[in-house]
């Protein structure tokens, strides 16, 4: 059976993505993705590799996308102001792209390279952000985990709305982002 014409793996995954985004990742499946793109589910094999293949994708598409907003955040800022630029951009693609941001989180069943290498991008553009505060190798991989901590636990209550106070939500990112920054410059300190 021959792919149906306009369909492709782009148009599948942007409406992957927008129905993830929409109604979160565990509303996209074969059945209503297909009902999205107007074609009958198998059609869908031809290009992709079932729901788990979709999902990989996601994945991929959704690291990728995280990336370049962080990436550029921290272009031409410093230190402590880089870290807090790559937070932001870090909450806001979990808050706009909630669906997308979901994908990046979940582990396929089988290893997937690109998943891995996407990953291991944004792992080492923090490592770079966070090099003026000269740790060694595993206190730098240690102070990413706790950034990305920091980062996920916002992004997602943010997302179940439990920031119920009047206050500035990204005020409260950049005090809480500082105020690690500021145990990590402590920490050298001994």
């Amino acid at each position: 059976m021959s792919p149906r014409i306009g369909l492709n793996m782009q148009t599948i995954l942007e409406t992957a993505a927008s129905l993830a985004d929409q109604e979160g990742i565990h509303a996209v499946t074969l059945a209503s993705l297909s009902k999205k793109l107007n074609v009958r589910p198998p059609s869908l094999y031809n290009h992709v590799e079932g729901l788990a293949g979709i999902r990989k994708e996601l994945a991929v598409l959704g690291l990728r996308s995280l990336y370049e907003e962080m990436a550029t955040a921290v272009q031409d800022a410093e230190k402590g102001e880089a870290v807090c630029n790559m937070a932001r951009a870090y909450v806001a693609f979990a808050r706009n792209r909630p669906g997308l941001y979901e994908a990046t989180l979940l582990k396929p069943a089988d290893e997937d390279k690109r998943i891995e290498e996407a990953g291991e991008r944004i792992v080492n553009l923090a490592l770079s952000v966070l090099k003026d505060y000269q740790l060694d190798d595993v206190s730098a991989i240690h102070a990413v985990r706790g950034l990305r901590s920091i980062m996920h636990g916002f992004a997602t209550l943010m997302q179940i709305r439990a920031f119920g106070l009047p206050y500035d939500i990204e005020d409260s990112l950049k005090m809480t982002v500082r105020a690690f920054l500021a145990g990590l410059d402590a920490s050298r300190i001994k």
